[in-house]
């Protein structure tokens, strides 16, 4: 079992989850991150860590795809190890819907 991350981070992005990881396992989109699902020790420490509840086990039903992007883009993107502050979007857009379709983006965050 890994951990991932879904598409509630995008245009939010909230790096709580960054801070507690023991082993550096997020990656840093322009706007959202990702957990390596192969660097992931499944410790949950990061999960409730996540102001909009994007962190999920990849053991709930329907998370094959998230269970993907996160491993396809944790190949591409920067390690990101400290807290950075939320984009300026992210209260307006922490409850929308639909988001992947919407706003993401695959090109990388700055990282460390």
């Amino acid at each position: 079992m890994t951990y991932i991350v879904d598409d509630k981070c995008i245009k939010c992005k909230y790096t709580d989850c960054v801070e507690v990881c023991p082993v550096d396992c997020f990656y840093e989109g322009e706007n959202m991150l990702v957990i390596h699902p192969d660097e992931c020790i499944d410790c949950g420490v990061c999960e409730p860590e996540c102001p909009v509840e994007s962190i999920k086990p990849d053991t709930e039903p329907g998370l094959e795809k998230w269970l993907e992007v996160n491993r396809d883009y944790a190949e591409k993107w920067p390690n990101i190890t400290a807290k950075k502050d939320p984009m300026p979007e992210a209260e307006e857009f922490k409850d929308a819907t639909g988001k992947f379709e919407k706003y993401f983006s695959e090109k990388p965050g700055s990282g460390d």
